[in-house]
């Protein structure tokens, strides 16, 4: 048969259509992984087309490619599809990385499920409560491959298994990313020592990085208590990328959003705004001028009225001094 994998978001590889890869070309299937969502020119029939989404924010990309491939089978958390890879695979284990011949590292999933139910998340209903499903060495790829890993984990500390997963690490001498983020909500003393003992990095495995979420502003108490535990670990707040959800909650004010993004940049957090509804313009511009780093150099009044081209940012910049150094 021949096969059509289309990865609809996500700058990391889709380990999905990686375990579909493997597991059609073990079956002696043609398999064509691509980011176009139409059809090319060129491009021939299909028996199957497969198409992975995990972003909710990606609904207009989504609606492209349903429309060119009506009889695709679709699945991924931003499809709201409970449909699963195993659910087409079995218990196979395969994974194929040469879709992605530039990507070096590692990528996989500790644990699956989560501790949570939030009402916004389909992890929990697909795939229950936390259990352990692999060891860090089963993840690496082994020699050559550098030491690097991204780990999937929606939820590393509700792996029963957590504490053998961060000795592996440590032991191991493995740089991790743990980009789905931890959850300072529920981090203590003893999960916040273990972070500390190993090399976490962002995507680009440059700097040290831990990701997290405030999505709530009625768990600000909390979420800061965290920060503090993984502060008094040593690991500092200049540490953290927080993802915060904004355009979902109905009682949501823009003085809300702003409470939440000064409290974070007032202790040295990188905020990352997450648009849950892609049609507030006004919110996908503040979520542009945050993930840029242009709010440390360009007022929000200020930014709002040179968004109307990317020549118009480029020349409010050149006519302003240099900006200071921030230390990152």
């Amino acid at each position: 048969m021949n096969i059509r994998l289309t990865q609809i978001d996500g700058a990391l590889p889709n380990l999905a259509l990686m375990k579909l890869a493997a597991w059609h070309r073990d079956n002696g299937d043609t398999v064509t992984l691509t980011r176009h969502l139409e059809r090319d020119m060129f491009e021939p029939d299909y028996h199957k087309v497969y198409g992975s989404s995990i972003f909710d924010f990606s609904r207009q990309r989504l609606d492209r490619f349903t429309q060119a491939w009506p009889g695709a089978i679709v699945g991924g958390t931003g499809t709201g599809n409970h449909k699963t890879v195993e659910s087409i695979t079995g218990q196979y284990a395969g994974i194929d990385y040469s879709g992605y011949p530039d990507f070096h590292e590692s990528i996989g999933f500790t644990q699956r499920g989560c501790r949570l139910k939030c009402k916004f998340c389909v992890v929990p209903a697909k795939e229950g409560k936390p259990k352990s499903t692999a060891k860090i060495s089963e993840i690496w790829r082994g020699s050559p491959y550098p030491k690097k890993l991204h780990i999937l984990d929606n939820d590393f500390f509700g792996n029963p298994d957590w504490r053998a997963r961060i000795t592996e690490i440590r032991d191991g001498d493995f740089r991790v990313c743990i980009s789905q983020g931890i959850n300072v909500r529920l981090i203590d003393a003893e999960s916040a020592a273990a972070l500390a003992t190993i090399q976490y990095r962002d995507t680009k495995f440059q700097r040290r990085r831990l990701y997290t979420a405030w999505d709530n502003i009625g768990d600000e108490r909390i979420f800061f208590a965290g920060v503090d535990t993984l502060r008094a670990a040593g690991i500092p707040a200049t540490d953290l990328m927080t993802y915060m959800l904004i355009g979902y909650d109905p009682l949501e004010t823009w003085p809300r959003i702003w409470h939440r993004f000064n409290a974070m940049v007032a202790r040295g957090i990188k905020p990352y705004p997450m648009v849950y509804n892609p049609n507030r313009k006004d919110l996908l511009a503040f979520q542009r001028w945050t993930i840029t780093g242009l709010y440390r150099i360009i007022p929000w009044d200020e930014y709002k009225r040179t968004t109307k081209s990317t020549a118009s940012v480029e020349a409010w910049l050149a006519s302003r001094s240099p900006p200071p150094h921030h230390n990152k």
